[in-house]
């Protein structure tokens, strides 16, 4: 009989309620203390890993096979991976994919990220579910020199992401400006005269909405989170676009509100939002944001437009959302979750001024919410025509 020696831990993920999940360590070695989330989506860890909105969160995905397509720099969400490391139940296999440059490992290990297999991420993942998103210490140590005791005191002491302001540590640094279209696009050719002006706030932006709001006509101009309105204004915008991003909105609203006040108090220009910015301007109108329990993290939530009555299969990931309860009786209430009732949707009367809480540049469905980008530009030639 062959007996088949078992593989010794490498890492383990310390949760501060005491829980402890032993595995095997690949990427970069070393420990990261964040808080622990689950993202349900099938395909897309590339994507995941680089969206700035995780910064400060530790991923478990529930499907098991990540890493089977390797990595390439085409699939970047931003220009390096911005969680702060990932769980997964399989060792990652080797990259099986023509379009690969390199392994999960390899990118990971490139980019100072830790990551574990092995993990029973079935078990990991209820008890998030019951018990909320917990703080945690992830390390990768290949000598299996693993200080327990230490670790479950560094997630205790952990603080969490209520209060965070991270979008300053994602956003772009300077200005620049983007013109590429989503693949494929149609749109993509452009008479220069028609384009659109598109001011982009980034809290975390992702380059594939970048691409939507090229391919919907946009000349974007990227400006940082703590952009002032006379920044804004110095560049003519048809449109105001708010971004995603990580942490608490009402950390970042403390200096992105009162941008979206003073450009709403000086024109009738259009204003969209998406995930961050769908708070922020939420905040910035009157209502109140809360910490989800969990959060909502993948690419099959299903969400009703309340006035059609149309589902949308969307992209999410957020951990805070929008207290419908407060809105102003100037504000509606245009988008809810199927899956809990909250909300996912605003627009001010009688105002071109809208933002989402899901990803419509994320396609799940696949196409299912890009319409919401031809809306956006439509608004701005109405505005661009006045």
């Amino acid at each position: 009989m062959v007996v088949f020696a078992k593989k010794q831990p490498s890492a383990c993920l310390v949760l501060a309620e005491g829980a402890v999940f032993w595995g095997h360590g690949f990427g970069a070695t070393g420990k990261t203390i964040a808080e622990l989330c689950f993202n349900t989506a099938m395909t897309g860890y590339q994507e995941i890993m680089t969206d700035p909105s995780y910064a400060g969160q530790i991923i478990t995905f529930t499907f098991p096979h990540i890493g089977n397509v390797g990595v390439n720099s085409e699939d970047d969400e931003a220009t390096y991976p911005k969680a702060a490391g990932m769980v997964v139940k399989w060792d990652p296999t080797e990259a099986s994919n023509w379009r690969a440059t390199a392994t999960l490992g390899e990118w990971l290990s490139r980019h100072n990220k830790i990551a574990i297999g092995g993990v029973d991420t079935r078990r990991l993942t209820r008890l998030i579910r019951q018990q909320g998103a917990p703080n945690v210490a992830l390390v990768h140590d290949p000598s299996g020199d693993l200080d327990i005791a230490q670790l479950l005191q560094a997630a205790r002491d952990f603080t969490g992401l209520e209060g965070m302001d991270l979008a300053k540590e994602v956003t772009c640094s300077k200005p620049y400006h983007w013109n590429e279209p989503r693949w494929n696009s149609e749109v993509s050719q452009q008479d220069s005269d028609s384009k659109l002006n598109v001011v982009a706030i980034d809290y975390g932006i992702k380059r594939n909405i970048l691409r939507c709001l090229a391919s919907v006509g946009g000349n974007v101009t990227v400006l940082p989170a703590t952009a002032s309105p006379e920044d804004v204004l110095a560049a003519s915008p048809d449109g105001v676009f708010l971004s995603n991003g990580p942490g608490d909105p009402a950390a970042t609203a403390r200096y992105a509100a009162p941008l979206i006040q003073e450009l709403m108090a000086k024109s009738d220009i259009p204003i969209f939002g998406i995930c961050l910015g769908h708070q922020i301007l939420a905040l910035a109108l009157g209502a109140k944001t809360v910490k989800m329990s969990h959060g909502h993290h993948g690419a099959n939530h299903p969400v009703k437009e309340l006035a059609s009555g149309k589902v949308e299969i969307t992209s999410m990931n957020h951990g805070f959302a929008v207290d419908s309860q407060t809105l102003p009786p100037n504000v509606i209430e245009t988008h809810q979750s199927l899956f809990d009732g909250s909300n996912c949707g605003i627009r001010v009367k009688d105002r071109p001024v809208y933002s989402v809480q899901y990803h419509p540049e994320a396609s799940p469905g696949p196409q299912d919410s890009l319409p919401m980008f031809e809306q956006f530009a439509q608004d701005m030639r109405s505005f661009k025509s006045h």
